[in-house]
């Protein structure tokens, strides 16, 4: 197994028993992850290797924050604390945390009835809720490297890398459907922005602590209840209410890049109940995250500048959703507002 983690020092450190299986869990685009059978039972290895967040003291401060939230009630995955007392073991220069394994399944919003999915609204406004009392207040504290800025993108850096992109698929040889695909989405792109760049919201407002990454992957279900919110990597202090917004956008959109609606709407009333959100907050979120759809080309740059594919699956209903979500912007910020 190629990244073989040092489970022998590991487990001795953990007094985990000797291992039996180790096995790698196919998911996660940065950080690595192993299901281990030992002696003394199961667990969840991770290996913390992206540089953005692996740095041992911020693992632990997050690693209190998650103990904290399941002091409140809130379904998390604990890290177990090794000999010395800390919920991180340092080896060979790697950061690594060791987890009780939880037996679960991820779902996605085409598995969910509506009632699931007001209850997946109401789970997130206690998240954000729950973080709010557990957490330092946000004037005393630097919020945590995020992939989601509160500056809303240019659309004049948007076209020059939609020229570049576009150059990179007219060099890509041989020419394939992805290829085809991505042309095609990157003119139609072009032409919206053009049609709506004077829509530019400006900076983001009211912010609070927040998962930074809520999504099917990272939501464990046990039977029809979810059992464990797990990868906190990217908790900071973000605009909750768009945190909520992109969350919907992925559970709920289908296939062809339309969402959900009514499930978005009962998830979206929920989350407001839960969270104390006010609609206003919600329509300021809804407009801030299809300006960010509308510029966001994070897939195909993996693509072309990187080589890296494995998120091509999810570009063709990320890519319609935009246009849909442009065509149906009323009957979106309707289902988040009422």
């Amino acid at each position: 197994m190629s990244h073989a983690p040092p489970l022998a020092v590991l487990l001795r450190l953990y007094a985990a028993g000797t291992a039996l299986t180790c096995e790698p869990v196919d998911q996660g685009l940065l950080n690595r992850g192993y299901r281990l059978c030992t002696t003394r039972g199961r667990y969840f290895l991770k290996h913390h290797f992206d540089p953005d967040t692996a740095d041992p003291a911020a693992i632990e401060r997050r690693h209190r924050a998650t103990q904290r939230l399941a002091d409140l009630g809130v379904p998390v995955s604990v890290p177990l604390a090794h000999r010395e007392g800390r919920t991180v073991a340092v080896v060979g220069g790697h950061a690594y945390a060791l987890h009780p394994w939880i037996d679960g399944r991820h779902r996605h919003g085409g598995q969910l009835t509506r009632a699931e999915s007001a209850r997946l609204g109401a789970l997130l406004g206690a998240v954000h809720a729950c973080l709010e009392r557990v957490m330092p207040p946000k004037g005393r504290t630097r919020p945590a490297t995020s992939p989601h800025p509160v500056e809303s993108a240019d659309p004049a850096d948007t076209f020059a890398l939609i020229d570049d992109l576009l150059g990179q698929v007219r060099r890509h040889r041989p020419a394939d459907a992805f290829d085809e695909l991505a042309r095609h989405r990157l003119l139609e792109r072009r032409a919206l922005l053009e049609q709506h760049a004077e829509q530019r919201p400006p900076r983001g407002g009211s912010v609070g602590w927040v998962h930074g990454d809520f999504h099917p992957f990272n939501l464990l279900y046990k039977d029809d209840a979810p059992a464990a919110i797990v990868d906190w990597d990217r908790l900071g202090v973000q605009p909750r209410a768009e945190e909520a917004v992109r969350a919907a956008v992925i559970f709920f959109v289908h296939p062809a890049g339309a969402l959900d609606l009514p499930k978005t709407r009962a998830y979206a009333r929920a989350y407001r109940r839960a969270a104390g959100a006010t609609p206003s907050e919600l329509a300021a979120a809804v407009h801030r995250v299809w300006w960010e759809r509308l510029n966001d080309f994070w897939m195909l740059r993996w693509h072309y500048e990187r080589g890296d594919t494995r998120a091509d699956c999810q570009f063709p209903a990320a890519s319609a959703l935009a246009v849909w979500w442009t065509r149906e912007y009323d009957a979106v910020c309707d289902a988040f507002t009422n």
